[in-house]
C-alpha cells in the first residue's frame, strides 16, 4: 500500500496529484485539513468516477485519528486509513452505483439511506446497513430526451413570418407616407400600397396564429 501523509492538503505538490476529478481538498481531513493520501484507494475512487461517468460527491475520505473520535466512527475506521469514502447518492442510482463500486474493486459497503450516502472501502469483503429502497420509475437520465432544433420549430418560423410581416407593413406605411409628400408624380401608387400594407398586416396575423398553434401542440406533445 502507497501512502503519503502531508499536515495540511495545501501542501501537497500539484505535479504529485494524479486523479483528475478529485482535489486535495476533498479528499483531506474535514476536521484538521490532514491528509493521508492511500494511492490503490484514490486509483479505485478514480476508477469509479469514470465507469459512472458522473461526479461523486465525497462527503467524507481521510479523517485524521482525532477527527474520528470526534464525530464518532469506528476505532478501527478505514477512513483512517485513506481506504473509506463516503459517497453522496443525491446524483446517483444506488443499485448502479454499488454495482459499478464492486465492479471496480472496493469490498466494503455500509448504506445510510436516511443520511443519504453510501460508504466504500478496500475491505475486507462485508456490509451493514439498510440498504437504499429501490427507486419507483428509473434513475434519470443524462442526457435529456431530443428537441426540435430551434431554428427549425414551428414556433420560430411562425413567429420570424410574424416579425417580417410587422416590419413590412411597417415599412411600407411609411413609404405611402413618404410618396404622398414627396413624390406627386406617382400619386396613382399610393392606393396599391395601402392594399400591400393590408396583406403584410394579415401575413403577421397568420404568422402569430401558427406560433400560438405551434405552442400548443408542443406542449400536448410534451415538448416544453
Amino acid at each position: 500500500m502507497i501512502t503519503t501523509f502531508y499536515d495540511h492538503w495545501r501542501d501537497v505538490p500539484d505535479d504529485t496529484w494524479r486523479w483528475s476529478n478529485f482535489s486535495p481538498a476533498e479528499i483531506a481531513c474535514r476536521g484538521t485539513g490532514k491528509l493521508l493520501i492511500n494511492e490503490p484507494a484514490l486509483d479505485k475512487l478514480q476508477s469509479l468516477r469514470d465507469r459512472l461517468g458522473k461526479p461523486l460527491i465525497v462527503r467524507s475520505a481521510y479523517r485524521s485519528p482525532e477527527h474520528n473520535r470526534a464525530v464518532g466512527g469506528a476505532t478501527r475506521s478505514k477512513h483512517m486509513n485513506g481506504a473509506a469514502f463516503d459517497i453522496a447518492m443525491t446524483n446517483h442510482d444506488p443499485v448502479a452505483f454499488e454495482a459499478a463500486a464492486r465492479e471496480v474493486g472496493f469490498l466494503g459497503f455500509g448504506f445510510y439511506p436516511r443520511s443519504g450516502f453510501m460508504h466504500v472501502d478496500l475491505g475486507p469483503s462485508r456490509q451493514w446497513g439498510e440498504r437504499f429502497p429501490v427507486r419507483a420509475t428509473a434513475f434519470a437520465a443524462e442526457t435529456p430526451p431530443a428537441r426540435e432544433v430551434l431554428a427549425q420549430s414551428r414556433t420560430m418560423k411562425g413567429g420570424g413570418a410574424a416579425g417580417v410581416a410587422t416590419l413590412g407593413a411597417g415599412g411600407v406605411e411609411v413609404a405611402q407616407n413618404v410618396l404622398a409628400e414627396t413624390q406627386t408624380a406617382i400619386l396613382p401608387l399610393i392606393p396599391y400600397l395601402d392594399t400591400l400594407r393590408w396583406v403584410f398586416i394579415a401575413v403577421a396575423l397568420g404568422g402569430i396564429a401558427v406560433t400560438i398553434y405551434a405552442r400548443l401542440d408542443d406542449w400536448k406533445r410534451g415538448r416544453r
